[in-house]
């Protein structure tokens, strides 16, 4: 994967995951706000019903005839309130009264009259003037049968004492089921996630609108429009490989102008490296030049300036080339090939450089195999290869082109029986300008051919290996092409 796809998809990885841990602070965090509101809304109300019970304490008796008749008409009430999405019909407040030895007096259920419940926790610290509250489980293992319980103490308040002020007879606690407001937490936890989907869905029709509106604007329907139009019959499975391809530009062009800039500036400071190591060799010849010298040595001279300024040239056309094939995201020629003709051009043409170094060239096929490809690179694409294997031959050395099919690819493999591949460079022989001292000259190449073989395997939906061979196979390097198979 290059340097741009790694941050580009770093980027998208890091929005993820900052989205993800947002959503998971705010989902979970749902459900601890509800119920402090909940609580903080019983708590209110434990105080207003033990005030109420307090106007009917006579002489350190607790009364509870009218909180008796008051929950049983509440609980008769019949009313529909439409709470946002929430059907509300019923009250399930509930509420007991305990005595000051902990002991139910009153109970809105009729569930648990004359049980002790000084052990509760609500009640056991309100019989103590602390706050006392509990969530309990009505039904024990099933978390939704949660109920919260909140608690104020029941006082006796004499004549001489003041509001507020008195001996602690007894508690009142009421209850509120979790069930009841967790269907609320469920209801903004939907719409939570949803909101956090919708704005993960923003962010990808934003990156699409930025590659199709802001990098190219037309050019994605004009080239698929094209494309139908040059087509004869109606093919559903190609047109929509086509429209996967368009796709795949589009997010290559957006790729490239989010990081385009240090794209560009690690460009140029590899090609200036690149050519200041010819421009030095061409100063230096030029100012030895201007002295007097003899003719052989003003020869040597003008010849050394000769060949730096043509590798320069070279490197340039090369660099043109390349950043020209980048910019292309489909295949504007794409035709069917057959692949054995394509190699035995190749091979005889190949032949005259060949000869000059005593190597041979053999052409090894099981069978013939036809891609859809653009003639003319794919052409250029092998050439680079064989070139490369020529370059690293032996006198004598023995190249051979293969063809083989596995699956739904072709595979096309370029052995060769040079030095092979250090240990240092497997990682970098397709880096642009990298580049290995050749075995007969000691010099480098551009470092270009690989980087163009690569940039279109990749147009061509495929890919390109380049490894050492087998130590069964003896010494020397193996290229391999692979391409997706025309679908019949």
């Amino acid at each position: 994967m290059s340097k741009r796809s790694r941050i580009f998809f770093g980027l998208l990885l890091i929005y993820a995951i900052g989205m993800a841990a947002v959503l998971y602070r705010v989902v979970s965090d749902l459900d601890p706000r509800y119920r402090e509101s909940a609580e903080e809304s019983l708590v209110e109300t434990s105080q207003l019903l033990a005030t109420l019970i307090e106007q009917d304490v006579h002489d350190g008796a607790i009364d509870t005839a009218r909180l008796d008749s008051l929950f049983k008409a509440a609980y008769a009430r019949e009313f529909s309130a439409q709470i946002f999405t929430v059907n509300k019909t019923k009250v399930e407040l509930r509420a007991y009264v305990t005595d000051r030895n902990g002991t139910v007096v009153f109970d809105s259920t009729g569930q648990s009259q004359g049980k002790d419940f000084s052990q509760w926790r609500d009640v056991q610290l309100t019989l103590k003037g602390e706050y006392g509250a509990r969530t309990t489980l009505d039904i024990p293992g099933d978390p939704n049968s949660a109920v919260m319980y909140m608690a104020a103490p029941v006082r006796w308040t004499s004549n001489a004492q003041g509001a507020g002020s008195g001996e602690i007879i007894g508690a009142v606690t009421v209850g509120k089921p979790v069930q009841t407001f967790g269907q609320f937490v469920a209801a903004a936890r939907s719409r939570t996630l949803y909101a956090g989907l919708i704005s993960v869905l923003a962010v990808l029709v934003l990156a699409v609108m930025v590659s199709m509106w802001l990098v190219r604007p037309f050019g994605l329907i004009a080239d698929y429009a094209r494309y139908i139009k040059a087509q004869q019959g109606f093919h559903p499975g190609r047109l929509l490989r086509r429209a996967w391809d368009l796709m795949r530009a589009a997010y290559d062009e957006m790729r490239d102008a989010l990081a385009g800039r240090n794209y560009v500036a690690d460009y140029v400071q590899t090609l200036t490296h690149e050519v200041k190591s010819p421009l030095s060799a061409i100063r230096g010849a030029a100012e030895l030049l201007q002295e007097p010298m003899e003719e052989a040595q003003r020869q040597r001279f003008l010849t050394n300036i000769q060949r730096e300024t043509q590798r320069i040239q070279e490197m340039v056309d090369r660099m043109m080339e390349l950043t020209a094939l980048e910019t292309r995201r489909v295949l504007d020629n794409a035709q069917p090939v057959a692949l054995l003709p394509l190699l035995d051009e190749l091979a005889h043409a190949s032949h005259s450089v060949a000869t000059q170094r005593d190597c041979r060239i053999t052409v090894a096929v099981s069978e013939d195999v036809t891609v859809e490809a653009d003639p003319f690179l794919l052409r250029r694409a092998v050439s680079n290869l064989l070139d490369n294997a020529l370059d690293f031959s032996p006198e004598g050395g023995h190249i051979e082109l293969g063809l083989q099919v596995q699956g739904r690819w072709a595979q096309i493999t370029v052995r060769d029986q040079g030095p092979g591949i250090p240990g240092y460079a497997q990682d970098k022989v397709f880096e642009k300008f990298y580049s290995l001292a050749r075995p007969h000259s000691k010099k480098k190449s551009t470092g270009l051919g690989l980087s163009f073989v690569k940039e279109i395997a990749s147009l061509h939906r495929g890919k390109v290996e380049l490894h050492n061979r087998p130590e069964a196979e003896g010494t020397g390097a193996c290229a391999v092409l692979w391409l997706p198979r025309r679908p019949v």
